[in-house]
């Protein structure tokens, strides 16, 4: 049977409820337990981690990120883990957990998004692979001896973070200042990485109507660019991006934040999904 989701303050008093827990056994037959809470820090850590540690999420396959609901058993999970990993800020029912019961070992992802209003940093493939170095970094001191698996974990998913970035540093090497059109404004560092003018529709929030005012400004920019796409969320309601479209008579394309990731999905898939997008998608020189 599912427990029920707890809401912050119900959270907290369950972490605190939690805190005659025996400590877990490092190196187990399970090896070492870690706890992540949304689906861009798993990936991080099921690389860097490989086979010496148990890597779980509190976000099933097709949740996202900001509607997050916690269980008594994964309030337990998370007490007991030797290692959290977590961005604060992002998930306030989690963070109040969390500064409940602060975890033992904790991996703060914040740190990576310098935009207090923006968290994405994740479509940075550059942060991500420094990401995986602290996350190994947490890793090896739960677990010393795994501290050389750990460190070659974490320089195997950097490589692969520096295949991503050239990848897209070759593919938009034409698109430098190139005008982003999107349905909110979740690309920013994407769009800082790579030389792009993110033009959100909407702020940050996407559940914030944008005015009329706003809508018209971005019909500006986007003729004075010669925009040919307007990109949106798969998740979102399309409904704003596709008559932004219709009015300049472009396209639509879909652009993920990779908050929620479904079923034969993951956060690499995902990015290599949005090069494509952005490649067939931006107004680019030769």
């Amino acid at each position: 049977m599912r427990s029920a989701p707890l809401a912050g303050g119900a959270l907290a008093l369950a972490l605190l409820a939690a805190c005659g827990s025996p400590d877990p056994q490092t190196g187990g037959e399970d090896g070492v337990s870690v706890v992540t809470t949304s689906h861009p820090l798993q990936f991080t850590a099921e690389a860097v981690a490989g086979d010496r540690a148990v890597v779980t999420s509190v976000l099933a396959a097709g949740d996202d990120s900001h509607g997050t609901e916690v269980t008594t058993r994964q309030v337990a999970e998370m007490v007991d883990a030797d290692v959290v990993v977590h961005l604060s800020g992002l998930q306030p029912a989690i963070d109040d957990a969390l500064d409940a019961r602060p975890p033992r070992h904790l991996v703060d992802a914040a740190q990576y998004a310098d935009d207090d209003r923006d968290p994405h940093f994740w479509l940075d493939p550059v942060r991500m692979a420094s990401l995986g170095r602290d996350v190994a970094g947490e890793l090896a001191e739960v677990d010393p001896d795994g501290s050389e698996a750990y460190r070659a974990g974490a320089d195997r998913f950097a490589g692969e973070m520096e295949r991503l970035d050239a990848d897209y540093a070759s593919a938009l090497a034409g698109c430098r200042d190139a005008a982003l059109v999107t349905s909110h404004e979740a690309f920013g560092y994407l769009a800082q990485r790579y030389g792009l003018r993110q033009i959100g529709i909407a702020g940050v929030d996407p559940e914030v109507e944008p005015s009329p005012a706003r809508v018209r400004d971005v019909m500006e920019v986007a003729r004075e660019n010669s925009v040919t796409t307007v990109f949106f969320e798969e998740t979102a309601n399309p409904a704003v991006a596709d008559k932004l479209a219709r009015d300049l008579g472009v396209e639509t394309a879909v652009l993920h934040p990779v908050e929620r990731v479904d079923e034969g999905q993951d956060y690499l898939s995902l990015m290599r999904e949005n090069l494509e997008a952005l490649r067939t998608g931006l107004n680019c020189s030769a």
